[in-house]
């Protein structure tokens, strides 16, 4: 099982090998930052999709989505948020967000960095951004497959 992971769009090109890659996926999150509804639109188009609104989000996004989400995948329990505050905090605000829920993963945006890394028992998963590295050497999206009962982790350059 695979599930495509995405944030912070921003109403620019979505590259072709990202969308080629989420034909295959069983599920696309997106984490936020789409900042349009047609961008929602492109990702739906693919597969269902779980997604949260970001800052940069029109009105229109924002009461259609929720800040935050939480939801079962396979089996797994997911949280997922966008993000707020400063790049060099994003882990630890996500953290703090999360603090009381009981969650395998946890997929969150805003920072524009990819991070892939276990944590206390919790996969944390930004997948960066696909089409802006303001805050990263490159840009990027992301990969969670669910095989023997695990969940892998997988953040994938943008050529």
């Amino acid at each position: 099982m695979k599930i495509g992971v995405v944030s912070d769009t921003h109403s620019r090109v979505i590259a072709k090998q990202l969308l080629n890659d989420f034909k295959s996926v069983d599920l696309i999150v997106h984490a936020g930052d789409f900042c349009s509804e047609k961008d929602l639109r492109i990702f739906t188009q693919i597969k269902e999709v779980k997604a949260v609104y970001g800052n940069m989000d029109e009105p229109s996004l924002v009461s259609k989505l929720t800040r935050r989400l939480i939801f079962q995948w396979g089996g797994f329990f997911f949280g997922l948020c966008h993000g707020q505050g400063a790049a060099n905090h994003a882990l630890a605000n996500i953290q703090s967000e999360f603090k009381k829920d009981k969650l395998d993963v946890v997929i969150f945006g805003h920072s524009h960095c990819p991070f892939n890394q276990e944590i206390n028992g919790i996969l944390y998963f930004n997948p960066g951004s696909p089409n802006d590295f303001v805050c990263s050497p490159y840009c990027s999206y992301g990969i969670l497959e669910i095989k023997e009962h695990k969940i892998v982790g997988n953040i994938i350059k943008v050529k």
